[in-house]
């Protein structure tokens, strides 16, 4: 009896028809039912019946059934632990971004880690910074670009960048003949804002605006800036964004520095301090000369 004779058997059964198995199996009909008769000669026992409907099993091939199946599991399982000693299995570094910062921040990560490539599969994901968060609590994320979120001690935060507040509005609306925008321009206008889901970056904006003397209420609110830049270019509102959002500009949006000291958000490297992975430690290591090849790039 060999391996062939047992999967022969199970695939007539879960087919329940010769023809349809023999053509799963990439073999003949006739070949077929000659190894289904030497199985059944070297057990001494009939192990299939042929009906109107199709194949059925004996209750000798009943009980055999379910020995052949374990058989070829256990075969399988053995195959398969063979091959993760040849041949293990690299472990996956993940990297998470804020919706948007992939552009600036991805390929030069990489290239940070180009020497541990060969031996780490890198996964990335983009999601919005309370997720981020979130993922790496959980440590489906390993190293995320994001906002320095609040409440979350088991979580380590590296400076990146400060990310200067920009005004975004349609290209052909008055507010672009300007070379920079105070926010008193701004009162009056269809504004966009910064929904909870990104509350590192409203608490920013919210606070300028206080800050600034003027009460504007949003007629929009946005997840991210992707879906901000879309919004403004569609309703011809205004609203105020991190200066990344100007990878995002269209034809028809643009974008205006605000006049004087311009707010910042600060846009992070975020681990979970109990994280050993050998390509984080390397990312972190490395973290200066990253900034310094995103700089030199943004030039």
């Amino acid at each position: 009896m060999e391996l062939r004779h047992l999967r022969y058997f199970v695939a007539v059964v879960e087919t329940g028809s010769l023809t349809v198995a023999a053509r799963k199996l990439h073999t003949s009909q006739p070949s077929l039912s000659r190894q289904i008769r030497d199985l059944e000669q070297e057990i001494g026992a009939q192990l299939l019946t042929r009906r109107a409907r199709g194949i059925e099993l004996t209750p000798a091939g009943r009980a055999f059934l379910e020995h052949a199946r374990s058989v070829l599991s256990q075969v399988k399982a053995a195959a398969d632990a063979a091959r993760r000693v040849a041949h293990p299995a690299k472990p996956c570094f993940t990297m998470g971004f804020l919706t948007g910062h992939e552009l600036t921040w991805m390929p030069e990560a990489l290239q940070i880690l180009r020497d541990e490539l060969p031996s780490i599969d890198v996964m990335i994901s983009s999601q919005l910074s309370p997720q981020l968060a979130n993922a790496l609590l959980k440590g489906t994320v390993d190293a995320a670009f994001l906002r320095h979120e609040r409440g979350v001690p088991e979580l380590a935060f590296r400076p990146l960048v400060k990310e200067p507040l920009v005004v975004i509005l349609p290209s052909d609306h008055r507010l672009a003949a300007l070379t920079a925008i105070s926010p008193r321009d701004l009162v009056g206008e269809t504004f966009v804002g910064v929904s909870d889901t990104a509350p590192v970056l409203r608490a920013v904006i919210d606070n300028y605006l206080k800050t600034s003397g003027v009460k504007i209420k949003p007629q929009h609110e946005v997840d991210h800036v992707v879906m901000g830049v879309s919004l403004i270019a569609s309703t011809g509102a205004v609203g105020l964004f991190p200066a990344y959002a100007q990878n995002f500009l269209t034809p028809a949006v643009t974008s205006r520095p605000l006049k004087g000291d311009s707010p910042t958000v600060d846009l992070v490297l975020g681990y979970k301090k109990s994280n050993q992975s050998p390509a984080l430690k390397l990312l972190v290591s490395r973290l200066d000369e990253l900034v310094a090849r995103v700089s030199k790039k943004s030039r």
